[in-house]
């Protein structure tokens, strides 16, 4: 399975950043990737009200390693946390 990644960044009311990759199975689109960030960052007890959602937007595709097919298979998508995030849950 090839997943397409959206390169996400959301500024927190504290100003500072996330920046996280939303993996969706290939052939989605950005609208997609937003309300995914969007049902994460509620996941995480984030304040999505208080954010913006700076950029998300495609990046490329890749292939998935089995670990993170098992999880779009699960969910949908995937998230790879990278700057500003909290510890991966």
């Amino acid at each position: 399975m090839k997943l397409d990644v959206f390169d996400t960044y959301v500024t927190q009311s504290s100003g500072e950043q996330m920046h996280f990759d939303v993996l969706l199975p290939s052939g989605g689109i950005e609208q997609d990737a937003r309300r995914v960030a969007i049902i994460w960052l509620e996941s995480i007890g984030a304040q999505v009200d208080n954010m913006h959602l700076d950029k998300c937007h495609f990046c490329h595709s890749t292939a998935a390693n089995p670990e993170t097919l098992n999880v779009v298979s699960m969910q949908g998508y995937a998230i790879l946390q990278m700057e500003g995030c909290p510890s991966p849950i």
